[in-house]
């Protein structure tokens, strides 16, 4: 199974909706351990985006996540603009023009935006972040694009073990952001941004399906 630019934009409008839905939780989640504007933030963003497909949605995989990536710049504040924007742009410039997502396009989208997130953020894994959500998740996708999963399997996994990286943020003492002025103070409570990692896979797997 591949996708197109419209299963692609359809993705994206899902993971929006996940955002709206979760917008609370991410609020919660980043007042425990930051600033608390985690949920608004990321929810404009989406937003704007979902706004932007509807006003012009682009004919290629790449050219959606493009759009995604310049609008969360724009208008997303905090962290999550940059790191998000920045993992969508990397993506974007993996997939160039190609017009079908297959499982080796997802997994060099996958590769690229990891990569782009490390390298604006400076984080490894175990530093309480997104990153601890995103590497298990690449690893996850890898290993099933191996024993020959399709799109959708593959997003399932990496979303599978997303949630458990997320999960692994709430015994970890955070080493970058907001939360790491806590110290030891932010053990047991989830890293917001790994947190909102995990449903974005997770709203892809649920549209690829």
């Amino acid at each position: 199974m591949t996708c197109k630019s419209e299963g692609v934009a359809a993705a994206v409008r899902a993971a929006a909706a996940v955002v709206a839905e979760h917008r609370a939780e991410l609020v919660e989640l980043d007042r425990a351990i930051g600033d608390g504007d985690h949920g608004e933030n990321l929810n404009r963003g989406f937003t704007a985006v979902v706004a932007a497909l509807d006003a012009a949605e682009p004919d290629t995989p790449g050219g959606v996540l493009k759009l995604v990536a310049t609008t969360l710049i724009s208008k997303v504040g905090g962290a999550a603009g940059p790191l998000y924007g920045t993992a969508f742009l990397r993506a974007s410039a993996k997939l160039g023009t190609t017009a079908e997502l297959d499982v080796p396009a997802l997994l060099d989208a996958l590769r690229a935006g990891l990569e782009g997130v490390q390298a604006r953020g400076k984080a490894v894994e175990g530093d309480a972040t997104m990153v601890d959500a995103l590497i298990p998740a690449l690893s996850a996708a890898e290993k099933v694009a191996e024993d020959g999963g399709d799109v959708a399997t593959v997003l399932t996994a990496a979303a599978d073990a997303a949630d458990s990286g997320a999960e692994s943020t709430v015994e970890l003492v955070p080493r970058k952001g907001r939360a790491s002025y806590l110290g030891e103070r932010a053990v047991g409570h989830m890293d917001p941004g790994a947190r909102s990692s995990a449903l974005l896979l997770r709203a892809f797997a649920g549209a690829a399906r």
